[in-house]
């Protein structure tokens, strides 16, 4: 077993943040205060209920966000930054950086792919494609032209 393969042996062991479109978001926007659902809505700006939704439950199951709940009517609900949330706004902060740093970069290789690689078969559309000999072969097994 190489190394390589060694460290990614226990996958279910590491700890996997997978950001959503919306989580940097939400982290970000939690940064300074303490915030309501539609408050977070409106500053997010072009979420969905759905998605807001589902983007804070996933912090909330991480340790990231609290979620409290008042007694109130309307009932009201707080979120805001745990400890960990705080630690996951740094990692937030460092990928603008990167973001603002290489947009010229990245949109360019998008325009270069978009120009000449998005037209090519991926491998394995051609190892699966019937252009490939599955649809030439003959029987007993021997390959030839149509």
């Amino acid at each position: 077993m190489s190394a390589l393969s060694a460290s990614f042996q226990h996958d279910d062991e590491m700890l996997v943040v997978r950001p959503g479109k919306w989580t940097l978001t939400i982290v970000t926007l939690l940064r300074e205060q303490t915030l309501r659902f539609n408050e977070l809505k409106r500053h997010a700006g072009g979420i969905s209920q759905k998605t807001l939704t589902i983007t804070l439950r996933e912090l909330e199951r991480d340790g990231f966000v609290t979620r409290t709940m008042f007694a109130t009517i309307p009932p009201r609900v707080d979120y805001e930054l745990t400890d960990l949330g705080r630690e996951l706004l740094e990692l937030a902060d460092s990928w603008r950086v990167f973001a603002g740093r290489n947009r010229a970069q990245v949109e360019a290789a998008r325009e270069r792919f978009d120009a000449t690689g998005a037209n090519r078969p991926s491998a394995s559309s051609t190892a699966n494609s019937s252009s490939d000999y599955g649809h030439r072969r003959r029987a007993g097994g021997a390959v030839g032209g149509d």
